[in-house]
């Protein structure tokens, strides 16, 4: 074709009819096979993939192109209004006292300051790959492979950590509307005095088979489910307000900024998925537009809604009564009613939402890897799309499956925290990745620049930096095994299968 290299990509139209077509790519060459040259090992680790490349393929993607700013909005908040706030609370409450509602706070300035770069990139780089495609368009692929194995980490282990929490509220519903209990055996993992979490292996499947119905119909479920936990939590706000005793206030910071700290370092799991949209950017009608004006609303609805739940909470009942509740906010109701009906509406309600959270980040997951897969990093069939429903089928299967097991016999505790560290590394490259694309490609079109360059970038890399610190040594220890095996995959497979390696 001129000289110029070619990529193939599978369209399927409404007649669900698959077409290959062969379209010019006008930045790198791409290979079939996965030669490598080892002299060219340094370089490689540095090599980065074009943004012109990206929106090449965004051009030919497969998926289908169906979701506005309000199924946007409501896949980021679906995403992260969840366990992190019906569970969460009650495992943070103990770290910092009363003072949880400024961690809340100081996890919430961390994760606006990583919104703000997230907007700029997510208008600039519409892709499904999210902080991967930033990080591989700015800083290289071995920065952008890390990043995406540390994004692999954060959603994986927080759809398994939201599906544990789903198992105690549905206890606790079961418990108030009909008297019986799941037997802990079949409701706690190992590590918590059971045998299996036979809920939250469920909840990971139903949302797993709920994707494979198709985009449409996951966003507008999304949407409802979004909508009714936020009614939800507004009920929940209005019954506390009426109990709230100042005297639960105090003292309000008994272990200090130190405690305030450890807190949002727990807490900041409860922020996790407002970047969800950033992860539809092949999905989305008009991407430049609407994915940075989703990610900012979002975060700001989610934000005022833990501030306002976490200062009633603890208002109307104190912290003692949260901690290790595994249904905190349903607690709080019954104690401060004497009645049993307000909990089961808030139990009902925290099954709804955290099952939503479930169907949003394991969404996420699977457009991650489907970015993953078509640069060669990880294997192709986490990329192949069906033709008739426009999903990546076997990606998803793999994945909920994979999820299921985890949620099923690891604690809510240790997954949290994976999560949070996961995170905060991802959000801490992509504060990062705005600086240098500013100053490689400041011609690029943007949807959303962030202001104050390049005060804020710095001040989200600061934040990020301060929160993980303050994760436990066990935590640390996990995520450098796991990074270790994300480095072992990368060199053995990735690296040479990568297809910029031309």
């Amino acid at each position: 074709m001129g000289g110029e290299a070619a990529h193939i990509v599978d369209l399927a139209p409404s007649d669900h009819k698959t077409h290959r077509v062969t379209v010019p790519s006008p930045v790198m060459s791409v290979t079939s096979g996965p030669k490598f040259d080892p002299a060219s090992r340094s370089s490689a680790l540095l090599r980065r993939k074009p943004v012109s490349t990206m929106a090449a393929e965004v051009e030919h993607s497969s998926l289908r192109r169906s979701m506005g700013l309000l199924p946007l909005i409501t896949l980021s908040v679906g995403a992260t209004l969840g366990t992190g706030i019906f569970v969460v609370l009650g495992e943070a409450a103990p770290k910092a006292g009363p003072a949880v509602i400024v961690s809340f706070v100081l996890a919430a300035l961390a994760a606006l300051f990583s919104a703000l770069s997230y907007a700029e990139l997510a208008g600039a780089v519409p892709v499904s790959g999210s902080a991967y495609s930033y990080t591989y368009a700015t800083l290289g692929e071995l920065v952008g492979w890390v990043c995406g194995w540390c994004l692999l980490l954060e959603y994986g282990v927080s759809i398994a950590a939201v599906a544990v929490g789903w198992g105690g509220y549905l206890n606790s519903f079961l418990e108030t509307a009909i008297g019986v209990r799941i037997p802990e055996a079949l409701s706690a993992p190992p590590g918590d005095g059971g045998v299996v979490n036979l809920p939250a292996a469920v909840v990971v499947l139903l949302a797993m088979v709920v994707l494979l119905g198709g985009i449409r119909e996951s966003a507008a479920i999304t949407v409802i489910t979004t909508l009714f936990k936020i009614a939800v939590l507004v009920f929940f706000v209005v019954v506390a307000v009426f109990a709230f005793n100042s005297k639960n206030l105090t003292p309000f910071a008994p272990m200090g900024v130190a405690g305030i700290a450890t807190g949002a370092s727990s807490v900041f799991f409860s922020f996790v998925g407002f970047d969800a949209a950033s992860t539809a950017g092949e999905e989305a009608r008009n991407p430049q537009r609407d994915l940075p004006r989703a990610i900012m609303i979002s975060l700001g609805v989610v934000t005022l809604a833990y501030v306002l739940v976490a200062l009633t909470a603890i208002g109307a009942a104190g912290v003692d009564t949260l901690s290790g509740s595994e249904a905190s906010l349903a607690t709080v109701l019954k104690l401060v009613t004497g009645a049993g009906w307000p909990s089961t509406v808030l139990a009902v309600g925290a099954v709804v939402a955290i099952a939503s959270v479930v169907l949003t980040v394991l969404y996420g997951q699977t457009r991650i890897l489907v970015s993953m897969s078509r640069d060669g990093l990880v294997p192709g069939v986490f990329s192949r799309v069906t033709a008739r429903r426009r999903v990546p089928a076997a990606n998803t299967i793999i994945i909920g499956c994979v999820v299921a097991v985890l949620a099923a016999l690891v604690p809510l505790g240790q997954l949290a925290e994976a999560t949070s560290i996961g995170t905060l590394v991802a959000f801490g490259l992509v504060n990062v990745g705005v600086l240098v694309l500013r100053r490689t490609q400041p011609e690029l079109p943007r949807g959303f620049r962030t202001p104050l360059m390049p005060v804020t970038p710095l001040i989200g890399l600061a934040l990020c930096v301060l929160l993980v610190f303050g994760l436990a040594p066990q935590t640390w220890l996990a995520f450098g095994a796991w990074t270790l095996v994300g480095l072992i995959v990368y060199f053995g497979y990735g690296m040479r299968r990568s297809r910029l390696n031309g």
